[in-house]
């Protein structure tokens, strides 16, 4: 009973580390999503830090009124939920790998 207890205590510290490493690596892997054909990009890091936005000039026009900022405005939200969203999913399939699969308490999510 000891032995396995021992042997479960080992896999958790190695999870432990494994999730810690997976951790650093989103920490510094980034994610860039575009929306309206490419007028506005915006990149993420797999935390959801925002590291970079790119408007496209022609998605600006010179006599823009109130009305085509707003659909601009729009647009970077939704590049950066989407790129957000994508660091989300690749963690998740990530952690997924890391746990093996195994269900976690209703409640309960990693890393904690």
């Amino acid at each position: 009973m000891m032995r396995n207890m021992a042997g479960m205590m080992k896999k958790v510290q190695e999870m432990q580390a494994r999730m810690e490493a997976l951790q650093q690596e989103m920490a510094e892997t980034e994610f860039t999503a575009s929306v309206g054909g490419g007028a506005v990009t915006v990149t993420v890091t797999g935390k959801g830090e925002m590291r970079g936005v790119k408007i496209d000039p022609a998605a600006i026009a010179d006599d823009s009124d109130s009305d085509d900022m707003s659909i601009l405005e729009d647009m970077i939200i939704l590049a950066a939920n989407k790129a957000k969203g994508e660091a989300d999913a690749a963690m998740a399939a990530r952690m997924k790998d890391i746990t093996g699969g195994l269900p976690l308490p209703p409640g309960m999510s990693l890393p904690f």
